[in-house]
């Protein structure tokens, strides 16, 4: 199902990018990715805001400080592909490990401990939805584009790792 929903997600971002030839380096699969990312990004860099008013355990602090560090570059990266006429449609069609509304309220109102682990499992659901994105543009022909990819499927894997250990402890 998610397959189909991305292939619609597809058709529909790439109709949309017919019109704006502001960047042809970036194909529409690497542009409908970054329409795609940049909002995902954004909901990290929330989450990780979130931890860094909340949570006392500096190795989550860390980890918050950290993913912001990585992915507001990333963000302004994205936003230069040429594809901000679809992030519109792409913030409102994808969910890749998006969290929800419920999820982000239930974020915000978990204190102590259980936030720690509310935010943690947030965010490796979430950096293992990037890990799909990315995906899509690992073998890209745009040099740019493929090593964004790799470098998220990278260190997000990585970050994950980290996170899950931290949830043992």
């Amino acid at each position: 199902m998610k397959k189909l929903a991305l292939f619609i997600l597809a058709a529909l971002l790439t109709g949309c990018a017919t019109g704006d030839s502001s960047n042809t380096s970036f194909s529409a699969d690497d542009q409908m990715f970054a329409a795609m990312m940049v909002p995902h990004h954004e909901q990290a860099i929330e989450m990780a805001d979130i931890a860094l008013g909340k949570s006392t355990d500096p190795e989550i602090l860390a980890l918050a400080n950290e993913i912001k560090a990585a992915q507001d570059p990333e963000i302004e990266q994205m936003k230069s592909w040429g594809s901000s006429k679809m992030g519109s449609h792409a913030g409102h069609m994808m969910d890749e490990g998006m969290l929800t509304d419920d999820e982000m309220a239930q974020l915000k109102e978990a204190r102590g401990a259980e936030f720690d682990r509310l935010f943690l499992e947030g965010m490796i659901k979430h950096h293992q939805g990037a890990i799909q994105m990315a995906d899509m543009i690992i073998d890209s022909v745009n040099e740019e584009a493929a090593l964004l990819g790799k470098n998220i499927v990278d260190s997000q894997s990585a970050e994950i790792e980290r996170m899950r250990q931290l949830l043992t402890r």
